[in-house]
């Protein structure tokens, strides 16, 4: 790690030692991809505020990578602490599970979640947000089903015209795929900037930053900002900024989620340019508003007792070429480095910014972090480690491997140089979903099929750590199953990469020697986290 450390004056004026924060903020930007970040080398589009808040504040995290996927799974990550891509695909909290919030609450900790994710509030999510001591939810992002119709006076004011969320099922000739998002309901009732979810959102968390924080003595601030997930939309003067040439139809804020887009003549090239374009915007739209954060930081005197702390769930593909194709969205394929190794940003009171921290990292141990600092005990079984030592200097590592993944897809182990993506053999069963919440991801897509209800093949286990009786539903081959867990694309495809030696993964080393090195790390990974008996047969590690 390479940080430093203040030091305060003989007269005992000036900022704290390294220590413990009184209060933490987390900022959760969806699909923030860390190599389009000033801050880690990017130069494509601008990050102004995440730039200086890297420079001037937090220490930059090198290693750090996705856990459970995709958004749910890896906010279970951050307010359980217990990686469940092993178990299911996509959830509420368990009953044998004590998010956080409860725990800081129930400790006399103000707890203040401000978001506009509407996964949140959805089947699969709608219990994140209740042990919050406040909350507000902004409305009107993605798939919120806020508006039944369009505002009729909307024409011109302030968005482009823009292709429905189903453009791309319908070029791919799947018309009963076809659909129109809330989103595309929403936006015809935003008149400025100032009107769309990421800026509100941010607003609000400003707002709580410097209106709430003097009545509470310890408080934590969760931000939960969907932005820069798409839909890739923004209002002038970002719409347009990164526009590469002319373009004269429909804005396309919704990006196709494909491998080989260009390359197997899905999209054109200029509508790649003009997604990717898209994007940016929405990155530096979100970068803008999150200023307002630093700003109330400086106004309160914030840095010298609160630690905050920029993360994300995943990162996003715009056209990253992999195996010969170029892959945009989150499609079927290994978290390749552009989705899962992510940024962390950290700043603390009494270590200076501009410094890094080399340690391998993963989103679990934001939760084992947040525990740390207020000194708070938890019940249920995690499996994160906590930064407060790399942070005050007293470790340089705390964790030897992560692993990561998408449940009934790839599982993956990283040592923090090689990355190993192991999928199924031969099929992708015994395969199997243990939750006492029966829910999964709800698509509100025409055409797909939801989650069927448990059946006479399930029977009653135990979670590993707890005595609390848990549904197991075994799957077989016909069976549907959940969206993240369908199809056969991942069997039989097994991924290694020597990271310091091939950072854009060209050289897939799976069969050579070092493979059953890494298989045997992931061996011990599955053993540590005393993972399902049948995922160690369908990844072919019994």
């Amino acid at each position: 790690m390479t940080t430093s450390t203040r030091s305060v004056p003989a007269d005992g004026t000036g900022p704290p030692p390294v220590g413990r924060p009184t209060n933490l903020c987390v900022v959760l930007l969806d699909s923030l991809n860390r190599h389009h970040l000033g801050c880690y080398g990017g130069t494509e589009f601008d990050t102004p505020n995440l730039d200086r808040f890297a420079a001037d504040h937090a220490v930059r995290f090198t290693r750090h990578v996705t856990g459970s996927l995709p958004c749910m799974p890896a906010r279970h990550d951050i307010l359980c602490g217990a990686l469940d891509f092993l178990w299911r695909p996509w959830g509420s909290i368990e009953v044998w599970e004590e998010p956080v919030t409860r725990v800081l609450t129930e400790a006399g900790v103000t707890a203040y979640l401000a978001t506009d994710h509407p996964h949140l509030f959805e089947t699969g999510g709608e219990n994140y947000h209740v042990d919050f001591s406040g909350w507000e939810y902004v409305r009107g992002h993605e798939g919120d089903l806020w508006r039944t119709h369009h505002d009729p006076s909307w024409i011109g004011a302030p968005a482009m015209p823009a292709r429905p969320a189903g453009w791309f099922w319908s070029r791919l000739g799947r018309a009963e795929h076809a659909f129109e998002r809330g989103y595309d309901r929403s936006r015809t009732f935003f008149r400025a900037e100032e009107d769309y979810p990421g800026p509100r959102t941010m607003r609000a968390a400003a707002r709580f930053l410097e209106e709430a924080t003097p009545h509470h003595r310890r408080w934590f601030c969760f931000v939960d900002e969907f932005d820069p997930h798409e839909p890739f939309d923004t209002p002038p003067p970002w719409a347009g900024r990164y526009q590469d040439g002319p373009w004269d139809g429909e804005w396309i804020i919704w990006p196709p989620y494909t491998e080989g887009g260009v390359s197997r003549g899905l999209l054109e090239p200029d509508e790649a340019r003009h997604i990717r374009a898209n994007y940016g915007a929405k990155l530096s739209m979100i970068d803008h508003w999150f200023g307002r954060i630093l700003d109330a930081f400086d106004r309160r005197g914030l840095w010298d007792d609160t630690a905050l702390v920029v993360c994300t769930d995943h990162g996003h593909y715009l056209g990253d070429t992999r195996g010969g194709h170029d892959i945009w969205g989150k499609p079927a394929v290994p978290q390749f480095e552009p989705l899962g190794h992510t940024p962390l940003l950290v700043s603390w009171p009494g270590v200076d910014g501009g410094g890094t921290c080399d340690a391998l990292t993963t989103n679990v141990d934001l939760f084992a972090t947040i525990v740390d600092v207020f000194d708070a005990e938890v019940g249920h079984p995690t499996h994160g480690r906590s930064l407060v030592p790399l942070l005050t200097g007293e470790a340089d590592r705390v964790r030897e491997w992560a692993i990561g993944g998408v449940w009934g897809n790839w599982v993956q182990v990283t040592d923090g140089r090689r990355k190993y993506a192991r999928g199924a053999v031969e099929d992708n069963f015994p395969l199997a979903m243990w939750s006492n919440r029966w829910s999964t991801m709800p698509t509100h897509l025409p055409g797909f099929r939801g989650l069927p209800p448990p059946d006479r093949r399930a029977t009653l286990a135990t979670m590993p750590g707890t005595e609390v009786p848990c549904l197991r539903q075994p799957f077989a081959p016909g069976d549907p199953l959940p969206f993240w867990g369908a199809g056969r694309r991942h069997v039989d495809d097994h991924h290694l990469y020597d990271l310091e030696l091939d950072p854009d993964e060209a050289e897939n080393r799976a069969g050579e020697a070092v493979e059953e090195e890494m298989a045997e790390l992931l061996r011990t990974a599955l053993d540590e986290l005393e993972a399902p008996p049948e995922q160690y047969t369908r990844l072919g590690l019994a």
